[in-house]
């Protein structure tokens, strides 16, 4: 088998044979093939697309590039979550611990935010100590000890995905829906689950701006988990202002906190309990999925949630004093409000600029070596639809740099729309459900 052919192959518009992509991909990820070819390769792939044979064919190649993690001996089903990113998009923190709480094994490898999207692990890294760099053996560890492991790719999780994505990066490759599939899916099903929560975001801070792609994506992963032998289901879910009201590491986890006290904002809870509820349902933990909303409100209620997610942190080695004194956490030194200039209501927000605007007072990455500062952010007072007076706030810059403060200021007050009437309708928070075949009734 020549690497050529398979290129030629799929350039023409053949379907490649499971054998095919399984010999590109441990050839190229031996280093047997040049990045020339490999790069090729990506482009047809780009251009033909896949079928959905091909997209779960090379799942499972990637997938078994590098190891995955053997929880057979834990018991229950292991169930996973995976976001596909948005601006305050924090509910990993949250749902982890609370579905661990609840006795389901949930095994998390996450990643780090590029651009306008945070990512879960540098909110992670935001607490003191936080170790999210273990090996899968030290995984192994902490969840058999508390139900639950939150920590990063590893070189021996998918290096196939980590050496080909570098390459998409750089080759104009990176919007194929066949390959942003297979690396999802190769990563998440590495952790060893029977079952995964996928949360798609769309809208105007999403990476899929529009409900049809993210649909279209949606449905591509639901199918090639259900393929290879999962229980899987994705939520489409709104990112056309930020989640919560906190933008930021430090700010975000004091947000996470504030949920599992029984408080925070309530479209970060409701969407929280509705992940959990699907998580739990998919366990087996709960027949009904009204069942699962319940038993996620009651692990909020009584402090399960947040004890268990102090016992995640002492064991990742991170200061759990946050849990109780979230002035432990990094504080910016400074705070500016944005304050409306008239009177009116907030009928829609640019969410990729506010997502920006955080980035660019230090707390996100433009390139993947910038470093962080984890203490700043913004806290958003006002969303689509709230009434607003002038000279009322309608967010606030946490900074610690005068630097970029003028760029950040002027692209949050631009995210802004102002009018004298309210917005006709909300978009939902939830807009649909996307279910494999073996997942139908679910009730309510």
């Amino acid at each position: 088998m020549r690497a050529i052919d398979v290129i030629r192959k799929k350039r023409d518009g053949g379907e490649l044979s499971p054998e095919e992509i399984d010999f590109f991909i441990r050839s190229y990820t031996a280093g047997d093939i040049p990045d020339y070819q490999a790069s090729a390769w990506l482009m047809t792939v780009l251009l033909r697309g896949m079928t959905s044979a091909e997209i779960a064919a090379l799942t499972q190649s990637m997938l078994h590039s590098g190891s995955v993690l053997d929880l057979s001996d834990l018991p229950g089903r292991k169930v996973g979550k995976h976001s596909t990113g948005g601006v305050g998009d924090k509910t990993s923190l949250v749902i982890a611990p609370l579905v661990a709480a609840a006795g389901v094994p949930v095994p998390m490898i996450s990643g780090r935010g590029l651009g306008h999207s945070g990512g879960t692990l540098d909110k992670l890294e935001s607490i003191p100590g936080f170790h999210v760099n273990l090996s899968l053996a030290e995984s192994r560890r902490v969840l058999a000890t508390c139900g639950c492991a939150l920590i990063g790719q590893t070189a021996e999780i998918a290096p196939a995905d980590k050496k080909l994505y570098a390459l998409r990066d750089v080759t104009a490759t990176v919007e194929s829906p066949p390959l942003i599939c297979s690396s999802i899916m190769s990563k998440k099903l590495a952790e060893g689950i029977d079952a995964l929560v996928l949360d798609v975001k769309t809208g105007s801070g999403a990476f899929m701006k529009t409900a049809d792609a993210a649909t279209a994506l949606a449905e591509l992963m639901v199918e090639t988990g259900v393929r290879m032998g999962k229980k899987v289901v994705a939520l489409i879910t709104d990112m056309d202002q930020p989640l919560g009201n906190k933008v930021g590491n430090a700010l975000e986890v004091e947000e996470c906190i504030e949920v599992m006290r029984g408080g925070g904002p309530a479209d970060l809870r409701e969407l929280c309990l509705e992940l959990a509820a699907w998580m739990l349902f998919l366990a087996g933990r709960v027949t009904r999925l009204d069942e699962g909303t319940r038993l996620a409100a009651e692990l909020i209620a009584s402090g399960a949630a947040l004890e268990r997610f102090r016992e995640i942190i002492t064991l990742q080695g991170g200061d759990a004093r946050v849990i109780d004194d979230t002035s432990h956490l990094p504080q910016a030194q400074n705070r500016l409000p944005i304050l409306s200039g008239s009177n009116g209501f907030v009928v829609s927000m640019q969410c990729e600029q506010v997502g920006v605007a955080s980035l660019v007072l230090g707390g996100g990455r433009e390139k993947k070596d910038d470093t962080i500062d984890p203490a700043v952010g913004i806290v958003v007072h006002k969303k689509a639809g709230d009434g607003v007076h002038a000279g009322e706030p309608l967010a606030t810059l946490h900074y610690n740099s005068e630097a970029r403060l003028n760029e950040a200021r002027r692209m949050l007050e631009e995210s802004y729309a102002i009018a004298p009437q309210p917005p006709v309708s909300r978009r939902p928070l939830i807009h649909r459900i996307i279910q494999g075949t073996r997942h139908v009734g679910a009730g309510k």
